[in-house]
């Protein structure tokens, strides 16, 4: 045996030593007990805050799986196309061994330590799985044939779970809105009271925010493409040397694209798909982040004026030193999380404009954190939104009394109308009643005295033309405008929202309200 075959022979004998140590770890592993790790650090939103089928999607097997299904479809389509090599027998045992078991990534490990290549270290690990197969795992690919296919279809299986849940998100908005469509309540402009809406017209206002990223997630989810089998730099020289057919390189793409779910694929790619692709789902995913901290940023405000609480259960606690409080706890988290939401395009951008030339590494490891924290990130905001606001609680006689103490700033719009319809000045009304309003507004916040505005305006001579319609001008339903009309029409039965969710009604007559882990 000459020196050069001893050495590999030593080598290989190595690497047995480090695979079947490998599998007894994984073995072992396999044999504890599944108990909680609280010895290293942990996700709180894989921990805490989102749901269990989106962090099974993001999960390790999920997307290393992914990549053997991919490696499959290669090898499938590759064999339609005529590449005789690979044998039906190599087919048959990659698709027995599309899962990752324990001891596949055991093995994987060991293969990335050495090789300190990701893909590389599973395509040995498929190999030992698929002997069969082993020769031609990856036959004309680079890495981000694995890599960049396999975060298209986890996005696009993100969205398909976002989309229903925000949509049921709106159908509860567009319940309530029609419940409470024509209770007046104060409406605020530079969040001083203005003139009066309906605690229905408000949750529509939400609603349509929300009903704008539904379609904009839609739009993005349906004009996702694939990025199919391009080569090293989009120019797909491997393949062509492969087929020596440009035809036949076209006709890959498009079995690839039909096996994995995609209509089509990218027309141009580098060594990547474009990272604007990431931003373009970012920015969509993001403006959910800013609707629903809007949303409750208007719930924490309405429950200090105690006029709305987001659900608050029996033996809940608001604080550890006040008793008494009820914390929108639910609310602030989901405020909390949408913070961090928006702020992700920002990155997303920044990895499109650091990408030098047909690519650069510096794009993997932080799309590794943000692709999957994203979707985690939208999904736990989805359902907190869920919860909030399937048992949202109103305090009629509270909202009502708070009317009360403004509605005589509320009609003097209505007074100068009717003043200059009777045949008075409007310049001299306004100032006649801002001059009034201050005095009136001084009483109640220096003397913490009743609004006393209307008794002003009946003292005062000027005023004597409405003096008889003062006491119906106080009915605060006059002063709602449309709103119980622009409910009915937008979330009502067959308004603008009906249309808009009809595709999830399914979804949504199946679901329950989301509860909380904590």
């Amino acid at each position: 045996m000459t020196r050069n075959e001893e050495e590999s022979q030593a080598t290989i004998l190595n690497l047995q030593k480090q695979l079947e140590e490998a599998q007894a770890s994984a073995e072992k592993a396999e044999a504890k007990p599944n108990v909680p790790d609280y010895d290293t650090y942990q996700t709180s939103l894989t921990g805490r805050y989102c749901s269990p089928e989106i962090s099974r999607l993001f999960s390790q097997r999920s997307r290393h799986s992914t990549w053997r299904r991919l490696w499959l479809y290669l090898a499938e389509s590759q064999r339609e196309l005529g590449i005789d090599s690979i044998t039906l027998e190599a087919l048959e045992q990659m698709r027995s061994h599309l899962v990752l078991s324990d001891a596949d990534f055991e093995v994987a490990k060991a293969e990335e330590k050495i090789r300190r290549h990701d893909v590389m270290a599973h395509v040995h690990a498929f190999g030992m799985s698929a002997p069969a197969a082993a020769g031609i795992i990856h036959y004309g690919a680079t890495s981000c044939y694995v890599t960049d296919n396999t975060e298209l279809i986890l996005m696009r299986d993100a969205m398909d779970l976002l989309l229903p849940k925000l949509a049921k998100v709106i159908f509860n908005l567009a319940n309530f809105a029609v419940e409470w469509k024509g209770e007046p309540c104060l409406a605020y402009t530079h969040l001083q009271p203005a003139q009066l809406i309906t605690v229905g017209k408000r949750a529509a206002q939400w609603a349509q925010d929300l009903m704008f990223d539904l379609e904009n997630i839609a739009d993005v989810r349906k004009g996702l493409k694939f990025r199919g089998a391009q080569g090293t730099t989009g120019t797909q020289a491997s393949f062509l040397e492969i087929f020596n057919d440009a035809a036949k390189c076209d006709a890959l793409n498009e079995l690839l694209s039909k096996k994995a779910g995609f209509s089509e694929c990218y027309d141009i790619s580098t060594q990547t798909y474009s990272r604007k692709v990431d931003l373009i789902i970012a920015n969509a995913i993001a403006g959910l982040g800013a609707t629903s901290q809007k949303i409750c940023g208007d719930i924490r405000h309405l429950a200090a004026w105690e006029e709305m609480d987001e659900p608050f259960e029996s033996k809940q606690i608001g604080s550890s030193a006040m008793p008494y409080k009820r914390n929108p706890m639910r609310s602030e988290r989901i405020y909390s999380l949408s913070r961090e939401l928006m702020s992700k395009p920002a990155s997303f951008a920044s990895t499109l404009s650091d990408q030098w030339m047909e690519r650069t590494l510096d794009d993997s490891a932080i799309r590794r954190m943000d692709i999957p924290e994203m979707f985690l990130l939208a999904d736990a905001i989805l359902l907190g939104l869920d919860n909030v606001t399937s048992g949202l609680v109103v305090y009629p006689k509270k909202v009502a009394a708070r009317v009360q103490e403004k509605l005589p700033f509320m009609i003097t719009e209505s007074i100068m109308m009717r003043m200059v319809a009777k045949g008075a000045n409007r310049q001299d009304a306004h100032e006649k009643i801002r001059l009034l309003s201050n005095e009136a507004s001084s009483v109640v916040k220096i003397e913490a005295k009743p609004n006393d505005l209307v008794a002003r305006i009946r003292a005062t001579e000027f005023f004597s033309l409405i003096w008889d319609e003062l006491d119906d001008m106080l009915r605060p339903a006059l002063y709602i405008g449309r709103s119980v009309e622009i409910v009915e029409r937008f979330c009502g039965e067959g308004g603008v929202l009906d249309e808009k969710i009809h595709p999830y009604r399914g979804s949504i007559e199946r679901s329950t309200t989301a509860e909380l882990n904590v």
